[in-house]
């Protein structure tokens, strides 16, 4: 079932719908071990959640999204939203494939998981990443999402390398 769909012409055809198999899994799981590998460390953490999206993951309340090219089926991008307690929700595990990047997959993901996270019943949406992910830091920007402190957060042992902690009230409008 496809979640979202963008006018950004070059996503326009992209379909973005809930894991569905292990080929799924395998994808989330390769996508997002390639570009953390690359730039940062893969942590203990990392690899857990990245091997059981099925119980780490949707198990406990989130959900993981695929963005899909539409014709092959081919998995180009994912984004996971990890389930707290009281309606909060941590978009994680963003990735786009390197071919894919440029076309707006991330900003197709971002408005997915957004709408998802309501649909899950989500009262507040928090994500943490890195200043050297420019990109990145605009396009949550661009959603709504606003910087906080680390004692904002649900939990008290977060990743090393999420220098810049933001979060999305769902009770306010995106600009």
């Amino acid at each position: 079932m496809p979640h979202a769909s963008t006018s950004d012409s070059s996503a326009d055809s992209i379909l973005v719908s809930s894991i569905a198999s292990q080929s799924d899994a395998d994808a989330f799981r390769a996508l997002n071990e390639e570009w953390i590998s690359r730039l940062f460390t893969l942590q203990a953490e990392d690899r857990a959640v990245l091997g059981d999206p099925s119980g780490r993951i949707v198990g406990p309340g989130g959900d993981v999204l695929m963005a899909r090219e539409p014709d092959s089926g081919t998995v180009i991008g994912c984004v996971a939203l990890l389930a707290y307690p009281d309606g909060v929700f941590e978009l994680a595990k963003m990735a786009v494939a390197p071919a894919a990047q440029g076309r707006g997959i991330g900003r197709l993901l971002v408005a997915a998981a957004i709408d998802r996270t309501r649909t899950l019943g989500g009262a507040r949406l928090f994500l943490g990443t890195n200043s050297r992910l420019t990109p990145a830091l605009h396009l949550y920007e661009d959603a709504g999402f606003v910087r906080i402190a680390r004692d904002r957060l649900p939990v008290a042992d977060y990743y090393a390398r999420a220098d810049v902690l933001m979060e999305l009230d769902l009770g306010r409008s995106a600009p």
